[in-house]
């Protein structure tokens, strides 16, 4: 018989596991933005991946959220202030316990002299009686007078002479538990060895302490402190897991100290004033001393490394002493854990984040999640899509051709027949790729038979066996012409191109292009071009990491021109052509070596960009434009362009260059598609 398991919802169910083709469809979307490769990765370990599916793949993101909101869950169960009402209740209790049995007592005194004793003369037991009147007269005056404020009863109550065992065994558990937590600040793993806190485990705690501050105040002169001395004296005091160096028993000092001050500020200003009372009249004056010694030295080692959390409670529920103390280190787990999300986004390979810390306060699920996010670099650099090289992280040219997979083929429509080539032409001739249709064989023909035709023809003339075949029967198919082609993209750098997604748009056209032209089209030529306020050259890898230019807000198209021009001169591809992408029009040029800046725009800087045109087109080239969202006015300058080149223009949206309006210049109409 089968059996099923059922479990909450909680999110982990739909959850998918990611392969490499994911990783780098995701990898594309989030380095078109600024090129960052780094910050690519970073990406999507913060924020995660999402399949066709709805599924998604947990994100640093997600564990931040998770963890605020575990954070949020104790701030809000807990009353902090009612752990003072605790210990003003336990006070009470004690004292109540103690009146109850001092008059226990002597209602039984009383009793027992009033029946007599045959051990005892009736002198002595009324002599007897008296004192313990007496006594319980002094004790009784004593509870009345005692101090209203927690710390002032617990002073008093230390001298004084308790009647009732039991309400003195409670008051030394109290004792116990007090001093127990005032002293963990400084000493955790000690107090947790000590069985009680008596006169001499304090002073243990004491010289404990002042070992310590012996080997900060040594630190604090310059000189080597004897830890190896410390660890003999008191490693015993750290169980199983010691530090093992100076350094590493002052981390977990402050973390200690930092919890205590925590819990102080998280206090009202009146609780946390009678706690700091309470504090000082249960421990001498020696071990204050040393407590303020050792916070005295570890300012003076660290300027300002206490800066204490103060955190707000709303809850309702009571917590007692000790237990906000676990709270406190509870919390400050969760920050230092926190912190450590944070800083990751800095580091792509999350080494930093604690997994034990994790699936302390996060749970087995949350740290399978991390080691998800981690594997991300790790599959893709498994995969060949990504190297290390030099401490960081780069594509491969494996991972190159994969960002670019995605090409458009709408942009070597209608070009001319050449001598070889891939695009596909109206034209039918030799040196391209067989298709259904057949001819006759002429002479010239590639002898590319269609049997079955051939033997057609050849009984239809002679329909006797033996087939006779002869010249006139062959059937040859007929190829499609392929083209060749050398194209320059050119692609806008400027400052503008950052506004509304347009650059990520210009930059996966350049990078579909390329990776069309590279992968369909192995013969053509390509070039790439940068343009902002002068243009440059740029090879794939530069185009795959390209950002906006943040300091130039001037489009120089005129050098671009000028440049593609003279880089298609060397080609012998009778296709040539430009493919600009770009938000605006002119506003800098170059005359005379030098460049000049023009915003706006000016009639000077319009003619020279379109003379350079001119010399584009009398050379035969082509200049198609993607015009990506701008002002009408620039389509004016894009519509004179167009005119003079014959090229034509495609107006597009940012992440939607599937759609676009093609404006046929040829035909002197626009046309939807």
């Amino acid at each position: 018989m089968d059996n099923n398991r059922y479990s909450e919802w909680d999110g982990s169910q739909n959850i998918f596991e990611p392969d490499t083709d994911a990783l780098m469809q995701e990898l594309q979307r989030n380095l078109m933005y600024d090129g960052n490769l780094a910050e690519a990765l970073r990406m999507m370990q913060r924020n995660g991946l999402t399949d066709r599916l709805g599924r998604r793949l947990p994100s640093l993101k997600d564990l931040i959220q998770r963890l605020r909101q575990r954070r949020q869950e104790h701030l809000g169960k807990y009353k902090l202030n009612s752990m003072m009402e605790d210990i003003r209740k336990r006070l009470d209790d004690i004292i109540n316990i103690e009146r109850q049995g001092i008059q226990s007592r002597l209602d039984e005194a009383r009793k027992k002299a009033a029946s007599g004793s045959q051990d005892l003369t009736p002198e002595m037991q009324e002599k007897l009686l008296k004192n313990l009147e007496e006594r319980v007269s002094q004790n009784m005056e004593k509870l009345e007078v005692l101090p209203k404020d927690v710390g002032g009863r617990i002073k008093d109550l230390n001298q004084y002479d308790f009647m009732d065992g039991e309400a003195r065994r409670q008051f030394q558990e109290l004792m116990d538990m007090l001093k127990r937590n005032a002293m963990s600040s400084y000493a955790k793993e000690m107090t947790q060895r000590l069985q009680n806190m008596d006169a001499n485990s304090l002073a243990a705690m004491r010289h404990f302490m002042e070992a310590i501050n012996q080997m900060l105040e040594a630190r604090r002169r310059g000189e080597e402190p004897d830890f190896e001395g410390f660890m003999k004296q008191f490693g015993d005091f750290f169980g199983p897991d010691p530090p093992k160096n100076l350094d590493e028993l002052i981390e977990r000092l402050q973390q200690q100290m930092a919890q205590a001050q925590a819990l102080m500020e998280s206090l009202s200003p009146a609780d946390r004033q009678e706690l700091q009372n309470l504090i000082d009249s249960m421990l001498d004056e020696s071990t204050k001393y040393e407590m303020a010694k050792m916070m005295a030295n570890m300012e003076s080692l660290y300027p300002g490394w206490l800066d204490p959390q103060r955190y707000s409670f709303s809850g309702k529920e009571s917590i007692s002493y000790s237990e906000a103390l676990k709270l406190m280190e509870r919390l400050q787990k969760m920050d230092k854990l926190e912190e450590q999300f944070q800083d990751s986004r800095y580091d792509d390979s999350m080494d930093e984040i604690d997994e034990k810390l994790v699936k302390e306060l996060l749970g087995d699920s949350a740290a399978e999640e991390l080691k998800r996010m981690r594997e991300i670099t790790k599959m893709l650099e498994e995969a060949g899509y990504i190297r290390k090289k030099h401490g960081q992280y780069e594509l491969t040219p494996r991972g190159m051709r994969k960002i670019g997979e995605k090409a458009l083929n709408t942009v070597f429509a209608s070009l001319k027949k050449d001598r070889s080539g891939s695009h596909n032409t109206r034209q039918r001739g030799t040196g391209g790729e067989r298709i259904d249709e057949t001819k006759k064989y002429e002479f010239g023909d590639d002898f590319d038979l269609h049997l079955q035709k051939t033997l057609s023809n050849a009984l239809l003339r002679r329909p006797r066996i033996p087939v006779k075949i002869d010249v006139d029967d062959f059937e040859v198919f007929q190829q499609e012409q392929a083209t060749r082609s050398a194209t320059v993209i050119m692609l806008d750098m400027s400052l503008s191109m950052r506004m509304g997604g347009n650059f990520e748009a210009a930059k996966i056209v350049s990078i579909a292009l390329n990776s069309l032209i590279s992968g369909k089209f192995p013969k053509d030529s390509l070039y790439i071009l940068g343009f902002s306020a002068v243009a440059r050259r740029m090879t794939l890898e530069e185009l795959t990491y390209i950002s906006w230019d943040d300091f130039t807000p001037y489009t120089n198209m005129q050098h671009g021109f000028m440049m593609a021009r003279k880089l298609l001169a060397k080609e012998r591809a009778a296709n040539k052509q430009i493919i600009m992408i770009s938000d605006g029009q002119p506003t800098s040029h170059i005359e005379n070596g030098q460049i000049v800046f023009h915003l706006p725009t000016t009639q000077r800087c319009i003619d020279v960009t379109l003379r350079e045109v001119n010399n584009c087109t009398r050379a035969g080239i082509v200049i198609n434009t993607f015009m990506l969202p701008s002002h009408d006015i620039f389509n004016l300058f894009v519509d004179r362009m167009a005119r003079l080149n014959h090229g034509r223009v495609f107006f597009t949206e940012p992440g939607d260059l599937g759609k676009y309006i093609i404006v046929d210049y040829i035909n002197n109409k626009k046309t939807k598609i």
